[in-house]
């Protein structure tokens, strides 16, 4: 069991129920995610000791979005309270050929005008073995970004190994801006994930890859990941692969990289899916789990694919799943047989 920190922005989620859309809901469903809050679930799932690093106002809402995490078992012990509101975000699920929206409403929210010196990074990395972050973080303010930074200088200074999901995000910074940022702070990364989009809009890096036509060969990616693994010094260099046939049917398979040895894993068909949202936080979250618990890369990459690819059935931000039901898909199952 590993003490492994993650920080990040949790928000309310308000989605229009089943694939209806926005303009003609007239209620709405409510669930509490984050990109690094969803995968602190996950690793708590998982047997780990997950924290979870943030700020919420002092309301009634920010204590439900602590009372979400809490309900999992994630500990909120380092998370601040201050500011007017939490970030809210607006889903409405798309199905077949119509793609999902989203729709951000977060800005002054609590945690994007979080200050630096605010958070005692010393006693949150005290005996911790991971830290994880994502680009969305750095990319809410500047206040955020140097956060981050100091994050990743406490967490190097305890010997933590540190983590990044690029996760770039073009309705909050542009692709000049968040290579700005995002370059100088991977000096501290010791294992960077993310996609084709991401390594070229935040690190400028673009593998030989066209995901929009599904060509996402493995080859047309093994010499952008020993660039990016050499300019930055990366222990481990990973890729999701998603083909994305419609909204509601995607093939999903990864990759990575340890400086020597390149590991593909097995092809998914996800077919119907029910929620997308936070499946590369559950496949960040598999990764961390194996890595961490000392698996091979493999093994580790195998875990990932197969947890984020059951996050895909699943409705809200979070990956409800445990481990022995992604060791039972990684093993062959998958088949929806009932269990009795």
């Amino acid at each position: 069991m590993a003490k492994i920190i993650t920080m990040g922005e949790i928000m309310l989620r308000l989605s229009s129920p089943g694939n209806s859309r926005l303009v003609q809901s007239d209620s709405m469903d409510v669930n509490y995610g984050g990109g690094e809050a969803n995968v602190a679930v996950s690793l708590q799932n998982y047997g780990h000791e997950a924290y979870f690093v943030s700020r919420v106002p002092e309301s009634e809402i920010g204590q439900a979005a602590i009372n979400s995490l809490r309900r999992y078992g994630v500990h909120t012990d380092y998370m601040m309270r201050g500011g007017e509101r939490l970030g809210i975000y607006f889903l409405e699920t798309g199905s077949s050929l119509r793609p999902s929206k989203v729709i951000y409403d977060r800005a002054h929210s609590s945690f994007s005008e979080s200050v630096p010196g605010e958070f005692d990074f010393d006693a949150v990395f005290q005996g911790a073995d991971w830290f994880h972050w994502s680009g969305i973080t750095p990319a809410l303010s500047d206040s955020t970004a140097e956060c981050v930074r100091l994050a990743c200088v406490a967490a190097k200074k305890a010997g933590v190994t540190v983590s990044c999901d690029l996760n770039f995000r073009s309705k909050l910074w542009t692709p000049e801006k968040a290579q700005s940022v995002m370059r100088p702070l991977m000096q501290y990364v010791d294992v960077c994930i993310g996609n084709e989009e991401d390594a070229d809009k935040c690190l400028g890096f673009r593998p030989d890859a066209d995901v929009a036509e599904g060509k996402t060969d493995a080859d047309g990616y093994k010499d952008i990941f020993r660039s990016m693994a050499e300019a930055f010094g990366f222990r481990y260099v990973v890729s999701t692969l998603r083909e994305s046939y419609s909204a509601s049917d995607n093939g999903w398979k990864a990759m990575i990289y340890d400086g020597q040895t390149f590991c593909v894993s097995r092809h998914y068909e996800i077919h119907p899916i029910v929620d997308r949202v936070g499946g590369g936080d559950s496949f960040s979250a598999g990764i961390i789990h194996g890595l961490v618990s000392g698996k091979p890369q493999q093994w580790a990459l195998e875990y990932a694919v197969a947890a984020s690819a059951l996050k895909h059935t699943i409705p809200g931000d979070v990956n409800l799943v445990s481990a022995s039901e992604v060791e039972s898909l990684m093993a062959g199952g998958g088949n929806g047989r009932v269990e009795r």
